[in-house]
């Protein structure tokens, strides 16, 4: 035994290096029948698996350049987290972009801008800034104006890890934005301070009965136990997925979420393609009805952009009878945060460009387009973006992977396999214990308000008080052909309806108002006040 011991201790560490190759060598050319690779080139063969595997990471941070990778850049990205951590967002010795690029924005300026007059809500809170619409107003009992035109957009808790939910509840209650649950039910870290919209899809998660099927009566309860619920979203489709369903393996339901969704342990669950609830546009409107009807709240629908005929006959009911959605978040067909088959997120449904466009059109021909808040939701999340949007009609923007960047996503791209190295989208808990939910809720409440911030500065450099006031003609593309660059208007062949607006002042002062702002302005103004007495005195 000694001089076995003896002998292995005699074997230099290179031969030790050998004997481990060698034996590599024999599993890939005798035992691997998987991979090809590995048995015509053994040993050599793992070095392309493992260049593989850090393929992205090498793109991301090595390969490609500022302007390249896809959904987000490297330049946006660094605008995102410079925001979320109040740090200079600014970029010196002018633009990089390829400004003759296919869809390039262009912004027309004014030659003056918008001078702030005396006593202006904007001079004391340079991040106010509110949708111009109320949603529900003159049809529903508790009307709702967001008190923000920027807000997070559908991720359900599942989907996104707990901490991540939270940081991003606790961060638009601090910047007086709203909260889309997604479809995945109200958790408790939807309930940290903020507004909510609650939303649900096809599976009626935290508002179905036993048998899966759409209960009135636990919707009604939801609302009134939750006051903080401000509006009802239907998904009838997302733009990562639309038309598509999903299961939910039992292996990953656990106590908190059987509970939150409603749905029992160790089963697996559907979501449908389609509504159990309602068959038909006829029908949904009676089914957004009876759920105003019951809680009082205004009830919008979300759905991806494709076929018209159900948009035209939507838009038709609505004007003939003066029943329907109160508010309609378009979602684009880039794809989101919701995993995906290739085939549907790079090729169903419209981009959201061009399926906004389409849809507003159609509701502008029947003349109703101030009855409804458009909300838009598809990598809207940066100032110019969001003026392109305006222009073209929208009145509130949803992001999602811009709010998941703030609170420190690296677009790892693992959404989908439960990964996320950042710990945003994930249930691993060791993975969550990386998000510091009170830094990360301070960086989604600066992101919002340096993007709104931002976006006032742009707003009052074409000469407005407020982004509805843009109009189709104030944004150019440029289109690649002759004529260079052409304007929205004449891109898209529309004019944007004339938005109702008597000022900054009147909607602050509105009752509708929502994000806890007119307590948030009291509590700053009693600070002032004691302030000004300790100088005082």
């Amino acid at each position: 035994m000694d001089s076995a011991v003896e002998f292995i201790k005699s074997i230099p560490w290179w031969a030790w290096v050998l004997i481990v190759l060698v034996l590599v060598a024999v599993k890939d050319i005798f035992f691997s029948k998987r991979h090809t690779i590995l048995h015509n080139f053994p040993i050599v063969g793992h070095f392309r698996y493992l260049l593989e595997s850090i393929g992205p990471e090498l793109r991301q941070y090595i390969v490609a350049n500022n302007r390249e990778e896809l959904p987000f850049n490297r330049i946006e990205r660094g605008w995102i987290y410079a925001s979320a951590k109040n740090e200079n967002n600014y970029e010196g010795f002018g633009t990089d972009r390829d400004i003759y690029e296919p869809n390039y924005i262009f912004v027309n300026n004014a030659m003056l801008p918008y001078k702030l007059p005396k006593g202006h809500p904007n001079i004391s809170d340079p991040y106010f800034l509110p949708c111009a619409k109320v949603m529900g107003e003159g049809r529903r009992k508790r009307p709702y104006r967001p008190a923000s035109v920027i807000n997070v957009s559908a991720m359900s808790f599942g989907s996104l890890s707990a901490r991540a939910i939270e940081s991003l509840n606790r961060g638009c209650a601090f910047a007086s934005a709203y909260h889309n649950t997604g479809e995945g039910g109200l958790s408790p870290y939807h309930k940290t301070g903020s507004d909510v919209v609650f939303h649900f899809g096809t599976g009626y998660f935290g508002v179905r009965d036993d048998d899966g099927n759409f209960s009135m009566e636990k919707m009604v309860k939801l609302v009134n136990d939750n006051p903080q619920v401000r509006a009802i979203e239907i998904k009838l489709s997302q733009g990562a997925k639309p038309g598509k369903g999903g299961v939910l393996p039992g292996a990953k339901i656990t106590a908190e979420i059987s509970e939150i969704r409603h749905v029992p342990m160790g089963k697996d669950v559907l979501s449908p393609p389609s509504h159990s609830a309602f068959n038909g546009i006829k029908e949904l409107v009676d089914f957004v009805e009876d759920i105003a009807e019951a809680t009082g709240l205004p009830v919008g629908i979300k759905s991806a952009v494709g076929k018209m005929e159900n948009w035209e006959e939507l838009a038709d009911i609505m004007a003939r009878t003066d029943r329907g959605p109160d508010f309609i978040t378009i979602d684009g067909g880039e794809g989101g945060t919701g995993a995906a088959p290739p085939s549907f997120a790079d090729h169903v449904a419209l981009p959201w460009i061009y399926g906004f466009a389409q849809v507003y059109q159609v509701f502008k021909r029947h003349q109703i387009c101030n009855r409804i808040v458009f909300v838009g939701s598809g990598k809207l999340g940066f100032p110019a973006r969001a003026v392109m949007a305006f222009s073209m009609g929208v009145d509130c923007i949803n992001v999602a992977r811009e709010a998941m960047l703030s609170i420190g996503c690296i677009q790892a791209q693992q959404c989908h396999t439960n990964k996320c190295p950042s710990g945003v989208a994930t249930q691993n808990k060791w993975l969550q214990r990386g998000i510091n939910i009170e830094d990360k809720s301070v960086r989604t409440h600066f992101y919002f308000k340096n993007f709104r911030k931002e976006f006032l500065e742009m707003t009052h450099a074409c000469g407005y008080e407020h982004p509805c006031q843009f109009k189709t003609d104030d944004v150019e593309l440029t289109v690649g052909d002759k004529n260079l660059i052409k304007s929205l208007a004449q891109t898209f062949t529309y004019v944007k309806t004339v938005v109702p607006f008597n000022g900054m002042q009147e909607l602050q002062d509105s009752p509708h108002l929502g994000g806890h702002y007119r307590r948030k302005e009291e509590k700053r103004h009693v600070k002032e006040l004691k302030r000004e007495n300790k100088v005082r005195y």
